[in-house]
């Protein structure tokens, strides 16, 4: 089954993700219109001598090729090949899921919302249905519904790492931080490479404002400190400093940064992202880092 939201701090971060606001606002084609220019593709021509029958090919045939076409981004004929292979008897838990993933991608959060109704009512188990839906509830900002979703997600599968990662989005945004750490501490030991994953559902979603986007990385630079990783607190630090959060300033306050408040490496962060930003450099009251040896002749 296709995972929404798979790995979404990525996609949260790197500024392609749309508010519901933005999204319902816009003027949107019609199904045939949307496919028409879609079909204007140079590639469409090789990948349709390939799609398998509609009235001849199993269930199972069609929603294979539908996973091929959204792979390649034709997402109307995907939608078209999901239609077919529920038709076809295929399991419809899993491709009105996949359905709803590809109305999100195609910026249709209303027909999304459809889709993922349509699998709770199908199936009230359905973990990924749930965590789908609350995918929508976060995008429309009722993040208490939400966290809702999400936890009868993980209620239903504890074992996901997407679905603590969600949660942790939504507490985030109700600024509950310890809960979100929490969510995220059992979300990086069930999938320890959770954040370099390459997100693979494609989807669309609430963007968190600059503000939030700082201190949330410090959120995790803190996160990755209790672990011991070092080079991960590093990174994140780094990308909360850049984006104008005070880190020094936070962590003469923080049981668990406090004690990097005046290593080196974190002052020199600190300097190179107010260089970045094009301002004086000053770390307060802390200390300078050493200067850099002279070099040898």
């Amino acid at each position: 089954m296709s995972r929404l939201s798979r790995s979404s701090l990525p996609y949260i971060f790197l500024g392609m993700l749309f508010s519901c606001a933005t999204l319902c606002a816009q003027k949107t084609m019609t199904h045939e219109e949307a496919r028409a220019l879609d079909h204007e593709n140079p590639s469409w021509t090789s990948v349709a001598a390939h799609l398998p029958d509609p009235n001849k090919s199993t269930a199972q045939q069609l929603e294979t090729a539908a996973d091929v076409l959204r792979a390649r981004r034709f997402l109307e004929d995907s939608l078209d090949y999901l239609g077919y292979a529920l038709q076809r008897g295929g399991n419809e838990v899993r491709l009105l899921n996949k359905m709803g993933v590809t109305e999100l991608e195609l910026r249709r959060p209303i027909q999304a919302r459809a889709c993922f109704q349509r699998v709770v009512k199908i199936q009230k188990k359905d973990p990924e249905g749930w965590n789908n839906l609350g995918a929508i509830e976060y995008l429309e900002s009722r993040f208490g519904n939400a966290i809702s979703d999400y936890k009868r997600a993980i209620k239903l599968d504890k074992e996901t790492a997407t679905y603590h990662s969600n949660l942790a989005t939504a507490y985030f945004d109700k600024k509950d931080f310890d809960s979100a750490r929490k969510e995220y501490e059992i979300a990086l030991k069930l999938d320890p490479d959770m954040l370099t994953h390459h997100g693979t559902a494609g989807t669309t979603t609430r963007m968190l404002s600059p503000e939030d986007h700082a201190r949330f990385c410090y959120e995790l630079a803190r996160l990755y400190a209790s672990r011991g990783d070092e080079e991960s607190m590093l990174h994140y630090l780094t990308m909360a400093s850049e984006s104008g959060f005070d880190v020094l300033h936070e962590m003469s306050s923080d049981t668990v940064l406090g004690k990097y408040r005046k290593d080196p490496r974190v002052l020199l962060i600190v300097k190179n992202a107010k260089d970045l930003r094009g301002t004086r450099t000053s770390v307060a009251d802390a200390e300078a880092p050493p200067p850099l040896p002279p070099d040898k002749k």
